[in-house]
């Protein structure tokens, strides 16, 4: 007698549920794809525009000093280079909301009813914190550190080949003025920008940390020297240069939001123990932690 072949009932079934989820991600990664490629074209239609808008803060800085504005193309691809960064620099921003929606439906399916309604207003919250940062970056924080930057030139603050502007022979002081680079500029422009969006993501982190119970109000608050520390590193790293008056306005900003994610946690913590209390599940050995 033939002995019959063993069923693969039980590793189809435990194969399935991965299967799916492998197919889900991807089709969660198709779609963010597609939403980053299609603002980034149309971020390409209209680099130009978007390319006056990032230039207006050296612009207003040189304004200000009787300087015209003008950034120069060090090599021949360049402008299509910095076509192609700023679409990519749009596309992302654009696509920012529509990733993280994917990202929401490939991790929705897997919580409960009280953990989705936990999680949905940080997603929220995200963008548009990430927003804030960036708008903080481009109207406050570029304008100071423009200023301080284009304090070092002296002398004529004309180009070298603007007859117009020639320095008179008897003058002995070499000038120096400002010359930049067109790639460079938006490379310095777009990291401030995306550094202070992804910094304001701070309190979004912690409070969803705190609602999940791996850090607390209390230990944050004994935490704080040490984040006074970090922060003022942080923004010693990321303001570029020793611009010190933009490295104070970080600090405070980055230092208030830290403040602002003590405040929120223990309101978390208050309904979290209004909720234990109404339940008669809070003891004394709580009350002793809480202490």
């Amino acid at each position: 007698m033939v002995a019959k072949p063993q069923p693969q009932d039980d590793l189809d079934e435990s194969s399935a549920p991965l299967i799916e989820h492998l197919a889900e991600l991807r089709t969660r990664l198709l779609w963010s794809l597609l939403a980053f490629v299609v603002a980034t074209c149309l971020s390409y239609v209209v680099w130009n525009p978007i390319y006056n808008f990032l230039t207006l803060p050296i612009c207003n800085a040189l304004e200000t000093r009787g300087q015209e504005c003008g950034l120069i193309l060090v090599k021949l691809q360049e402008g299509f280079l910095v076509a192609i960064r700023i679409s990519f620099f749009g596309g992302f921003i654009l696509a920012f909301p529509i990733i993280g929606y994917q990202l929401w439906r490939f991790v929705a399916p897997g919580l409960y009813r009280k953990e989705k309604a936990a999680l949905l207003p940080f997603l929220l919250a995200s963008p548009l914190m990430f927003f804030v940062g960036a708008a903080f970056a481009y109207y406050a924080i570029l304008p100071l550190a423009y200023d301080f930057f284009l304090g070092f030139q002296q002398g004529p603050l004309t180009l070298p080949d603007d007859p117009a502007g020639a320095a008179p022979v008897d003058n002995p002081m070499a000038g120096i003025v400002f010359q930049g680079s067109v790639n460079e500029y938006l490379s310095l422009t777009t990291k401030f920008i995306l550094a202070f969006g992804l910094s304001f993501q701070l309190p979004v982190l912690l409070t969803l940390m705190g609602k999940a119970g791996l850090v607390s109000s209390a230990g944050l608050k004994s935490m704080r020297r040490y984040a006074v520390v970090g922060i003022l590193t942080m923004a010693a790293v990321v303001t570029p240069g020793p611009d010190v008056m933009s490295q104070v306005v970080l600090f405070m900003a980055i230092f208030s939001l830290y403040e602002i994610s003590i405040h929120l946690i223990r309101r978390i913590e208050r309904r979290r123990e209004a909720q234990l209390r109404a339940d008669g599940l809070w003891d004394e050995d709580d009350e002793k932690e809480k202490a």
